[in-house]
Order: C-alpha cells, then structure tokens, then sequence
C-alpha cells in the first residue's frame, strides 16, 4: 500500500504553492486534483503520472465526497505516492480531515501538507490585511456555503463585535450574509469587498457596504471571496497587485 499526500495547492497563483507541496507533486504516481487547484501545477509531475479529476465545474455535480474518499483509497492501494491535491489548505474547509479519516479507518498512511489559505492571501492580493494595528486585532473565517441539509451552525449572534470576518465560497449566499449581519446589528453602511478569482490574473474586487454590495457584486464570477469590517477600507492606500 501507498501512502497518501493530502496537499494545499494554495489559491490559485502558482507561485504560492509551497517546496514541499511542489516536491510530492514532483513524486506523484497519481494525483487527484479538485476545480481550484491551479492546473499548470500538474505540468511539474514525472512522466507517467496518473491524473484524476474530481472538481466540480458550473451547472454539473460534484462527485459525493464518499465517492472520492474511496477514489483516492483505492489509488493508494495501487500506487507507492498518492496526491490528493486540494486549493487553499486541505483543512480550511477543504474536507481534508475527512478523508484522512477514510484512510485511517483503512490502514492506509497519509500526511497533510499544508497550503496558504485564501481566507488570508486573497484579501491580501488585494490589499485588504485581516489585522491592522488600530483597526481590528482579530478575524473569523466562516463557510459561506453550509449543507442545505443541516441546520446552521454559523454564530451569527456572535459577529456584532469589529472582527474581520472572510467568508469562503459565499457567492451565492451574499443576499443572504449580508442580512443576517445587519440583522445582527451590523449598520448597514458596514465596509464589505467581495473578490473574485483572488491571486490570478483575472482578480476582481468589488468594494460596498452591507446594504448595496449584493447588487454591485452579485454577477462576479466563483470563486469568490468575502471580507467583512472596517479594514476594507485600507484598501485605498494597499491595493498593488490588480494595478
């Protein structure tokens, strides 16, 4: 039996993927990969390395995650190195704990590798700091995509206070967000900024508030990121990539 790479691809400049996530994927017989890891990283494996898509692309399903749990068992059962490449971190909303999990459970070795997250490097391509000396000392990282199944688990009673909240993959629940923070008691002229497609050449930045960012940001592009609080505005003074 192989062993098991579950790796952070970073979000989505290839520059950002780190030496050791370059020197697995350099090793790979297989890898997995999924819709936000960049693909040009694929271009750096050995010849003869297997590749298998498991993403999901607009107006088609994704594969179960049970599916691709037993996919990438099943790889290793075959093959000596295993990557199962992932955008961002594989932890940070990445399902990554569940598949090392599946693999546990299995007797299969794995390790995480750990990628820059795009909760903290796309607002920073765009020049929005999470913290900043004065402004906020603090920030949340929420899902903005919960399972229509389950009840919400989002604290939204809790997000009153000046944290920096980034919300991950909330495109299509802006309207929503941004209803429960002012219902919550957030003023409606709250800082917001929404980007789109963050570290790669086609990055987007919509700056509002709570009240007007849905109709300003709501035709962008996934993937998309969300960043809510008084640091938006610095913007102004770091934006330096999209110029």
């Amino acid at each position: 039996m192989g062993k098991v790479y579950l790796t952070g691809a970073g979000p989505g400049d290839i520059d950002l993927l780190t030496v050791k996530a370059l020197r697995v994927v350099q090793q790979a017989d297989v890898i997995i990969y999924d819709r936000l890891a960049n693909p040009d990283i694929l271009l750096y494996a050995k010849e003869g390395c297997e590749f298998i898509y498991v993403g999901k692309e607009d107006s088609h399903h994704t594969l179960p995650q049970e599916e691709i749990n037993e996919i990438i068992y099943q790889s290793a059962l075959k093959h000596e190195h295993v990557v199962r490449l992932k955008g961002g971190d594989p932890l940070v909303f990445g399902r990554g704990g569940e598949e090392g999990i599946y693999l546990r459970e299995r007797g299969i070795a794995f390790e995480f590798i750990p990628g820059v997250t795009s909760a903290i490097a796309v607002p920073e391509y765009a020049g929005i700091p999470v913290t900043h000396r004065g402004v906020t000392v603090s920030f949340r990282v929420v899902t903005g995509h919960e399972s229509k199944k389950a009840q919400s688990q989002i604290p939204w009673e809790n997000y009153k206070t000046d944290d920096t909240i980034v919300f991950l993959m909330g495109l299509h629940n802006l309207d929503k967000i941004t209803q429960k923070l002012i219902e919550v008691g957030k003023p409606k002229e709250h800082p917001i900024a929404v980007i789109s497609k963050g570290t790669t050449p086609e990055e987007k930045t919509v700056v509002g508030t709570l009240e007007d960012i849905y109709e300003k940001a709501k035709d962008l592009p996934t993937p998309a990121l969300i960043v809510v609080g008084e640091v938006v505005k610095l913007r102004e003074q770091l934006n330096w990539f999209e110029q």
